[in-house]
Parts: structure tokens; C-alpha cells; sequence
């Protein structure tokens, strides 16, 4: 939370800010209704997943270091999704391994260090490690004998290898399966539900399944998340609500969602449900540019905003970014993907807060690479208000934010966030202005006012 400091004049301006304004007209509907806070603030969720897929056993999750989350809060970043495996969690059947249950609540202590929220993401590429990846444990992976043959160029294809596609049947079908998963998720959400970094779990990571004959991809996909993902997501946040009753839970669709493709999932009968897709091209997966004329972002957006929609949850992307960020229309990629974004998500996490090369958000030196610096802009982390309209326009440094504070009973302080620079803040309306050092401002509002605050660069 803010520590706000106030001289004796600012305090005597906000009693008098404290007197009731009258509301005004409602704010433009999106209908996708917005991630919120244990105030009932609107959150806006903007950072990248953090995670370590080298390391195993004894040296799990050693490649994370406080560093990170130290540098996503310096860079204005305030949510990292937290990639964790079931085949280390529980190595053997039943048996949960307390140091790596330690070693994730050391991670998020410093992310309640640094004050970034967290997002648990049970991982999984290609099933998991009978394929050599991470994922769900050997003992639970069943492929009927069926073969598999590894594609060290194009991992994603592993997907369709018969051995993969079974194993993932079994996960969804076979009883003693369904329960060792809902087991698993009991053990962390009891471990973690009181944790203040938690904000909530990320059931599993781009889940897939069986073809039958016949089928194409986008009516598999269809199917599979209808039948088989929306009642797995059912009896995983029933075994999350057995120990937490206040996180979010985040559901994906298969990753087929990124070509345009509306999901078939059903409703999540839980009542703090985050749809979470995730935003990649294939061509651009593969290292291509990115196409402006192919109008793949339009034809995302009009897709993946269906589902948010009809069951009335928020978005969250939980990845994007392109594997080959420094193209020639990358950096128009960038400003076009920010944009799109923001018009009907409650935030994202990018991929991957590293420092190298490849997907790698900044280099060696901590610097952003190319176009990356993109995606740091001024933003409302939250809202204490409904907010009629949040923008950054990049090209004139001028983010701007307009919000009908709450009521009286309602939460009173508009939290934002900064990225490195020089910038200045003005409120209008009943409204004051709190700096905070570390990139991090607030702003107090009467109850009910008419507040529109603008941030300016340089």
C-alpha cells in the first residue's frame, strides 16, 4: 500500500475535498467487466512472467532472483505471473515437496517486497516431462503406448503427437487423475491463500487435446475446451475454494484462440472467474514480421472478446510478444498490440522477464531491447471509482485517465503507476494529487466527483 504523506495544508484540503459532488452520466460500456481489488477498486495489471524452466529439484526456481521483481517495479511494472510445475511440486504421488513449496514463498516475498502482484500459473509445455518438458509428473502422464516423436525445431508441433494428445485425454478423463490434480491445487492454495502477493492461480497453462479423425483444429479446440476444459476448470476452483475463498481464478482457452478463433468454453461456475488467453501469431512465433494488412489483431480482438461478453468475467492476456522483437513493423506491432490491449482487457503479462536474448525483456544490462521499452507507459494500477476512460498516447507522452470516484462508502485512493522519467501530474475535479517515490503516485478523490487525471512526460 501507498504511504502517503501529506502536510498540514494538504490536509485541510482534503477535508474539504471529503464534502459529496453530484455523479455524473455513466461510463461507455465495453461489457467486459473489470478485475477489482479487495476495496472494489478497478486493477489494471501490467508486467511479465517470471520463471525459471532450466532448473529442477534441488535447483528449482534458482534462476529467479528478488532482482527481478526490484526491476519490474523500477521499470513501472506491477503484476508478474509466476510459472510453477507440478512434476516438482509433487514428484511422487502424494508426496509434496516442502522445499520447492518454500522456495515459491520466498519468490513471493519479495514480490510483496516490491509491491507486485502475483498470478500462480501451473505450467505445462508439450504435457510435460515424459516429452522433455516441464509440467505434469511422469506418474500421471498415460499414453496407451501410442508413439511421440520429438521436434526440437518446432516444439509447438510436439502438441500434436499422438503419445501428447492421449496423455492429455487421460488427464481429463480418468478419475484417480482428476482428483491427484484437484489435490494438487488444495496443497497451494492452502500454502499460499493468506500470502499478500497472491492474487490468484492460473489453473493450467495453454492446455490442449486429443483430434479425433476427421475433426480440423479450430472445431478440436472447440470441443475439447466445451467438454473437456470448462469441467476440469469446474472441479479445479472447487479444490482451489476448499482453502481460498477470496483469490481470482484464471482460466485459459487452447492456444488456438491466437488465430482468431472463438473458444468453446462453457461457464466457470465460480464467481471470481478471469478469462485469460494468450495473444501470439503463428507466423510471428515462427520469427516472421508482423503483417499490418493481414488484420490479425482486429480478428483477435473481435474473437477473444466473445467469451468475456456472454459470461460476464474479466480478461486478463497472460503471454504475448513476438520472438523476433527488432523487425521492421515491430515497433508499429507494439503500439498497435498496447492499443488493443487496453480497450478490453484488465491488464496482461508479457513474455519473459529475462535478461538475455530471444523473448528476453531486457538484456544483460537490464535495458529494455528493441520496441520492448513499448510496453512501460503511465497507467492506473487502481482505480478507486468507475472509470469512464484510460488512454496513453504515445507519441505526445500523455496518458489520461478520467473516473467517477466512489461513493462514501467506497474506497477512496487512485493508485497509478510510472515508468523511469520525468513526469508531471495534474487532477481536475474534486481531486488531490499524493506523490510517491519509486514510480508510484496517488491520487484522493471526493466521494462521487468527476475526476480526470493526466500524465504528462517531461
Amino acid at each position: 500500500m501507498l504511504r502517503t504523506r501529506t502536510t498540514l495544508a494538504a490536509t485541510l484540503v482534503v477535508a474539504a475535498l471529503l464534502a459529496p459532488t453530484a455523479a455524473h452520466a455513466e461510463p461507455a460500456e465495453t461489457g467486459i467487466p473489470v478485475l477489482t481489488d479487495e476495496h472494489g477498486r478497478a486493477l489494471t495489471l501490467r508486467g511479465w512472467n517470471v520463471e525459471d524452466k532450466g532448473n529442477r529439484g534441488d535447483a528449482a526456481l534458482s534462476a529467479i532472483t528478488e532482482k527481478h521483481f526490484r526491476d519490474l517495479r523500477a521499470k513501472g511494472f506491477g503484476f508478474a505471473r509466476l510459472l510453477v510445475f507440478w512434476d516438482d511440486l509433487e514428484p511422487r504421488p502424494g508426496r509434496y515437496s516442502q522445499t520447492y513449496l518454500r522456495k515459491i514463498e520466498r519468490i513471493l516475498d519479495w514480490a510483496e517486497k516490491y509491491d507486485v502482484k502475483v498470478l500462480v500459473d501451473a505450467h505445462q509445455d508439450v504435457f510435460g516431462p515424459a516429452f522433455g518438458h516441464r509440467g505434469v509428473p511422469a506418474w500421471a502422464t498415460r499414453t496407451d503406448g501410442l508413439p511421440f516423436t520429438p521436434h526440437p525445431d518446432d516444439w509447438f508441433s510436439e502438441y500434436f503427437e499422438p503419445a501428447v494428445q492421449r496423455a492429455f485425454t487421460h488427464l481429463y478423463e480418468d478419475e484417480d487423475l482428476r482428483r491427484a490434480q484437484a489435490r494438487m491445487w488444495r496443497v497451494l492454495a492452502d500454502r499460499f491463500e493468506d500470502h499478500p502477493a497472491v492474487l490468484g492461480y492460473d489453473l493450467i497453462n495453454e492446455p490442449m487435446g486429443e483430434l479425433r479423425e476427421g475433426e480440423d483444429l479450430p472445431t478440436a479446440a472447440r470441443r475439447i475446451e466445451r467438454d473437456q476444459l470448462t469441467p476440469m476448470y469446474n472441479r479445479l476452483a472447487d479444490a482451489v475454494r476448499s482453502a481460498d475463498r477470496d483469490a481470482w481464478v484464471f482460466v485459459e482457452p487452447t492456444p488456438i484462440v491466437g488465430e482468431g478463433v472463438p473458444t468453446g468454453l462453457s461457464r466457470i461456475d465460480d464467481p471470481k472467474t478471469v478469462y485469460a488467453p494468450h495473444f501470439y501469431n503463428t507466423g510471428m512465433e515462427a520469427g516472421a514480421d508482423y503483417d499490418p494488412a493481414a488484420g490479425w489483431i482486429e480478428s483477435y480482438e473481435r474473437a477473444v472478446t466473445l467469451y468475456p461478453k456472454e459470461y460476464k468475467v474479466p480478461v486478463v492476456v497472460g503471454e504475448w510478444g513476438p520472438l523476433n522483437n527488432s523487425l521492421p513493423n515491430m515497433n508499429r506491432f507494439y503500439r498497435e498490440a498496447m492499443a488493443s490491449l487496453g480497450r478490453y482487457t484488465s491488464g496482461w503479462a508479457g513474455y519473459v522477464w529475462c535478461y538475455g536474448g530471444g523473448y528476453c525483456a531486457v538484456d544483460g544490462a537490464g535495458a529494455f531491447r528493441t520496441n520492448k521499452e513499448l510496453t512501460a507507459e503511465p497507467y492506473a494500477e487502481a482505480v478507486a471509482g468507475t472509470v469512464r476512460s484510460a488512454a496513453y498516447d504515445s507519441g505526445a507522452g500523455v496518458y489520461r485517465l478520467s473516473y467517477d470516484a466512489a461513493g462514501r462508502r467506497g474506497p477512496r485512493v487512485t493508485e497509478l503507476s510510472l515508468p523511469p522519467g520525468d513526469w508531471r501530474i495534474t487532477a481536475r475535479g474534486a481531486a488531490l494529487v499524493l506523490r510517491e517515490d519509486r514510480g508510484r503516485a496517488s491520487v484522493l478523490a471526493a466521494p462521487g466527483a468527476r475526476v480526470t487525471v493526466t500524465v504528462t512526460r517531461g
